[in-house]
């Protein structure tokens, strides 16, 4: 918990370091990638548009596998299919090839004209949306001996008919 919230407070002080620096040259609205990488130069001179790719690679890096893996993750547990990194591929088939194709599915978006920035900004917005819903349907399902047997919540959600238990 104390490194989470170290790691943290290093992401706000490069956040609020990285606002003050880009306001102060007058940058406040960035829309695209390249507008992004233009505002690193009052920072990195010449070296900006090296140094904003070398920022998405490695965001990318990090990014593709832990996502494509949830994915594969996600599938596999809801099919009740093998599971695990620690399997080899042929004895976990299915989530292997969800696991390379979500992979070679963010490797293909870098080859479309989707503006990255615009693509973030819709993500979060259906992200928004849809998590109200899922957040019911998941209580709902916390709720109920049927599905969670032992491990049912109580008190699973604050007095949405029908869930609470007597």
């Amino acid at each position: 918990m104390r490194w989470m919230g170290f790691s943290n407070l290093i992401a706000f002080f490069i956040i609020l370091t990285s606002a003050v620096t880009l306001h102060l040259h007058g940058i406040t609205d960035i829309q695209t990638s390249a507008q992004a990488a233009e505002a690193l130069r009052p920072l990195a001179y010449e070296f900006a548009f090296m140094l904003f790719a070398a920022g998405i690679v490695g965001t990318g890096l990090l990014a593709v596998p832990v996502l494509a893996g949830s994915a594969a993750y996600a599938m596999a547990e809801s099919f009740d299919w093998r599971i695990g990194l620690g399997r080899k591929p042929l004895d976990a088939r299915a989530f292997y090839a969800i696991l390379i194709f979500a992979t070679l599915l963010g490797v293909a978006l870098n080859f479309t004209p989707i503006d990255p920035i615009r693509a973030l900004f819709w993500s979060a917005v259906i992200n928004g949306v849809i998590v109200a819903p899922l957040m019911m349907v998941i209580m709902r399902m916390v709720a109920r001996p049927s599905v969670m047997g032992q491990f049912v919540a109580p008190h699973a959600c604050c007095g949405l008919d029908g869930l609470r238990r007597p």
